[in-house]
């Protein structure tokens, strides 16, 4: 059987432009939830959210293509180019048919929506010819195609905020039954804009709490919803022999994958937890572990009181009420808020940097318990201890649930 490992990561988001800035600020609990300053917010109820700031891709893309590129994309381009980069191969020996890109995107250009609307109703003829091909959101996954030559599977998955969650899952399925050898895999979004702004907070999702530490509180009594952020993270998958015999460098290996629905509501999760429960039971099964072996599960952790609530169930569910009370959870959104596409990809990033490295993030902001949310959290702070067993959750608007497991690689 085809093994998976992990040997190449990038990513850009608010605690970090960079794997590197990102895992220090994962130990130090940094928090990337700010005022929003990407546009005045002075009339908006909302006024923070998880912004990349000083984020300059002209490193890595020329300032006329970065013209026609969206910001999603642009992070895309960035981040897999780290990954790239990191993996310490471009994968010239790999037949580029067995090479493939897979990026999720939640919404796409949302940012260039907004605005070449407004020139539409100025003036029809004033929409920019780039407009399609840049808002789309299959674009992240083409254009990384283009700058890496791979040929193979080029999609993207787009499943609200388990987008990035089920395209490493799918690029994981692809490489373990043999269609692809390699492959660029994670999620992008960059929809920050006074119109995402106004959908998500009609619809009572987004926090109106305007301290920014007390913003994104996942599993707190007091949460009020979720902050909306942005970011993008790109892991390289590779057949496990491929990158034994190269020498590459293994952050940990991806070795299951679970993907259900919940058939229940177009944005709250079931009540039940069952289909959630069922995405990591297949996940850790797929990886030939037993509940009582998953020694701590990054959580999808939104800091709003349905998803808290309801995941809790869920986990309890997949391992059992002894098991669950023994693993350490966390959320990363406690400190960068909900990329939405792209969160399930930087939280996979996240989860493998604390396998390899050896310690589970604090779950910041927390100061309320709440007796719904009854599970170890890890709010004290940083354990620095080993991990060789985890899950990485993702539950989506629609009822969309995926899971990874990822593992300590052994022989």
């Amino acid at each position: 059987m085809r093994r998976v490992v992990i040997t190449g990561m990038g990513t850009v988001n608010p605690i970090g432009k960079n794997v590197p800035e990102f895992c220090e600020g994962l130990k130090e609990g940094r928090l990337g939830v700010s005022a929003i300053d990407r546009f005045d917010a002075s009339d908006f109820e909302v006024k923070v959210a998880g912004q990349v700031k000083d984020f300059d891709p002209t490193g890595v893309i020329e300032k006329k293509e970065c013209r026609r590129l969206d910001r999603f994309t642009q992070f895309a381009v960035v981040a897999s180019d780290e990954a790239m980069k990191d993996s310490g191969s471009d994968f010239k020996d790999v037949d580029p048919f067995r090479a493939g890109v897979i990026i999720g995107v939640g919404v796409g250009g949302l940012n260039l929506t907004e605005q070449e609307h407004s020139h539409f109703l100025e003036k029809k003829d004033k929409v920019s010819v780039f407009f399609i091909p840049m808002m789309i959101a299959n674009m992240a996954a083409g254009t990384v195609s283009m700058k890496t030559g791979f040929k193979g599977d080029n999609f993207a998955t787009v499943t609200a905020c388990a987008s990035g969650t089920h395209a490493i899952g799918e690029a994981f399925r692809k490489i373990k039954d043999g269609y692809l050898d390699v492959a660029l895999a994670g999620g992008a979004e960059a929809c920050i804009s006074r119109f995402a702004l106004a959908g998500f907070n009609n619809m009572k999702a987004l926090t109106r709490e305007e301290d920014p530490a007390k913003a994104s509180t996942p599993f707190d009594l007091n949460r009020s919803g979720f902050v909306l952020g942005e970011g993008c993270g790109i892991l390289v998958l590779e057949e496990y022999e491929h990158a034994k015999a190269r020498g590459a460098k293994i952050y940990a290996e991806v070795a299951g994958y679970g993907a259900t629905c919940d058939a229940y509501h177009m944005t709250s999760p079931s009540p039940t937890g069952e289909a959630a429960a069922a995405a990591m039971k297949q996940a850790y099964t797929e990886a030939g572990l037993k509940p009582e072996e998953v020694e701590y599960i990054n959580a999808h952790g939104t800091s709003t009181h349905l998803n808290d609530a309801y995941e809790t169930i869920a986990v309890k569910i997949a391992l059992g009420e002894e098991a669950a009370k023994k693993t350490v959870i966390n959320s990363t959104k406690s400190m960068t808020g909900h990329l939405l596409g792209a969160a399930g990809a930087v939280e996979a990033i996240a989860t493998a940097l604390q396998i390899n490295e050896g310690f589970i993030h604090q779950t910041i902001g927390y100061t309320t318990p709440d007796p719904e949310c009854d599970l170890d959290y890890c709010i004290e702070g940083r354990r620095d201890r080993e991990v060789n067993a985890a899950l990485s959750n993702s539950l989506g608007f629609g009822g969309h649930n995926a899971a990874l497991c990822i593992k300590k690689v052994t022989d």
